[in-house]
């Protein structure tokens, strides 16, 4: 079967931001040199069979995804959990001919296991234990697919009124549930109430309420538990 290749201009022109570019017929090569020479640049690749997605990041979706990191280093510190943040590295596997950048991911549980790693391969490695996804200006839902051959235990996609919180069932499947099973306490919904305070205080202030808000339900959870 014949296959594409393509040559990276040195300046290519900018996409406006939020746009999205599908090539199909792409190999897993040329994939991977793509990738590696748009490194550090804001563009999110998918890829997925021969089938690549370039898509860039408008001002509100990277405003959303840094946020969205805050919480979850908030989360992570006032549960004294172990965290390793990737924020989009890229996740990708030759086996399955599939890869993604996520928007942020993290890992949690199985963060000792790469503690000491500076280049994680997922042929090898465990994959992040959560994603996270920004929907502004398309569904991320189609990539779910390559989460789940990834075996991303769980992802957050945010459409800017909902957080939906993905979990990873043992069929390889994703079913759609009401709490994080890292943070129990925790529901889209609630994540959602301090992402919207967003427009009402500077970013510090947020994080504080969020922390204290946080600090109260663990302290509320261990009284129940007790």
């Amino acid at each position: 079967m014949a296959t594409a290749t393509f040559l990276l201009p040195q300046q290519p022109a900018p996409m406006p931001d939020g746009q999205r570019l599908l090539l199909r017929g792409v190999n897993w090569a040329s994939y991977r040199k793509i990738s590696e020479a748009l490194t550090g640049r804001h563009v999110r690749l998918t890829y997925d069979r021969g089938n690549l997605e370039f898509k860039t990041i408008s001002t509100i979706h990277a405003i959303l995804s840094r946020l969205l990191f805050q919480l979850i280093v908030v989360l992570t510190e006032e549960l004294g959990m172990p965290r390793r943040s990737c924020g989009d590295m890229t996740c990708d596997r030759d086996d399955l001919e599939r890869g993604l950048e996520p928007d942020e991911c993290f890992y949690l549980t199985n963060e000792p296991l790469v503690r000491n790693k500076d280049q994680i391969d997922l042929a090898v490695d465990p994959p992040p234990d959560l994603g996270v996804e920004v929907d502004i200006t398309r569904s991320s839902r189609t990539r779910l697919g390559i989460y789940a051959a990834l075996r991303v235990p769980e992802v957050w996609r945010f459409d800017g009124d909902q957080l939906i919180i993905h979990q990873l069932q043992a069929d390889g499947q994703y079913i759609e549930v009401e709490r994080s099973r890292y943070f129990p306490f925790l529901s889209g919904d609630e994540v959602v109430r301090f992402l919207q305070q967003r427009t009402q205080m500077d970013e510090n202030a947020l994080i504080r309420s969020f922390r204290a808000w946080v600090s109260r339900s663990v302290a509320g959870n261990k009284q129940i538990s007790a």
